[in-house]
């Protein structure tokens, strides 16, 4: 009879284990789109930290992103969590596991990320820029303005950053090799330090954020371009249709000269 209760007390914790494993696949799997979000009240986003985008001044928080978030905030009468993380790959992958409903950040949309994801309509234009040392910081040597100089250079990147990819393509357009180091610890804005502090010779940023830090950085020189103008959007997962067609539909209502002049000082 002992012997009967065990088995039946195993059978019964395991059945409790499948449906708790059941009930967490099934949690993490329902799609949560616009009427989900608005039932919850609260709306998820992720964004990074940075001295163009989210950032603090003074006592305050300011920036591009943190305005735009805010507004959407007040405009949509949710509360608005807001998480920072400054890798794109980590944000994107939790977009995907319903971590997060939205990537509010400059993400240079490409054919690949298009694939996984949805995208608004432009927020901003932006293009990426190699950013190296200026001749006086740099034993005189002139800072490279053509692509066809690149080869053989070694450029340091944060890993699973978009702009690896253009720089493959470069390396294909150029018919040489660039190497690649891509940064396991250290994200974009330290490894432009790292190039104003002749730690490494080249990195690649993104150029409102390269021109913003030359301003503090003297010894860097961000004047060569790598890509072309890219549209720049938010992202949301592909199971959240309304909620793209929404943020869409607000944008094209909010996004005005008048008003993204004023959304660094909305708080």
């Amino acid at each position: 009879m002992i012997v009967i209760y065990g088995v039946l007390l195993v059978v019964a914790l395991s059945l409790m284990v499948i449906l708790y494993t059941v009930s967490r696949k099934v949690e993490i799997v329902l799609p949560r789109d616009f009427s989900e979000i608005v039932n919850s009240g609260e709306l998820n986003i992720v964004t990074d930290y940075n001295p163009i985008g989210y950032h603090v001044s003074g006592d305050t928080l300011a920036g591009f992103q943190h305005g735009l978030i805010k507004a959407l905030e007040q405009d949509w009468k949710l509360k608005v969590n807001i998480f920072l993380e400054n890798s794109l790959d980590k944000s994107l992958q939790g977009l995907e596991q319903g971590q997060y409903d939205i990537v509010a950040r400059n993400i240079p949309v490409n054919t690949h990320l298009r694939q996984q994801f949805g995208f608004t309509e432009s927020i901003n234009l932006n293009k990426q820029v190699l950013v190296q040392r200026k001749p006086e910081f740099n034993d005189s040597i002139t800072p490279i303005r053509q692509h066809l100089d690149l080869a053989k250079k070694t450029i340091h990147i944060h890993r699973d950053s978009p702009v690896i990819l253009r720089l493959q393509n470069l390396s294909h357009e150029i018919g040489d090799t660039i190497f690649i180091i891509q940064n396991d610890i250290y994200e974009t804005e330290q490894l432009v330090m790292m190039v104003a502090g002749g730690d490494i010779d080249f990195t690649v940023c993104d150029e409102v954020l390269a021109r913003k830090l030359a301003q503090e950085m003297p010894e860097i020189d961000v004047d060569t371009d790598i890509s072309f103008t890219q549209l720049e959007s938010w992202a949301v997962r592909k199971d959240s249709p309304v909620l793209l067609d929404s943020l869409n539909a607000w944008l094209s209502r909010f996004l005005t000269p008048a008003s993204t002049h004023s959304l660094s000082h909305r708080k």
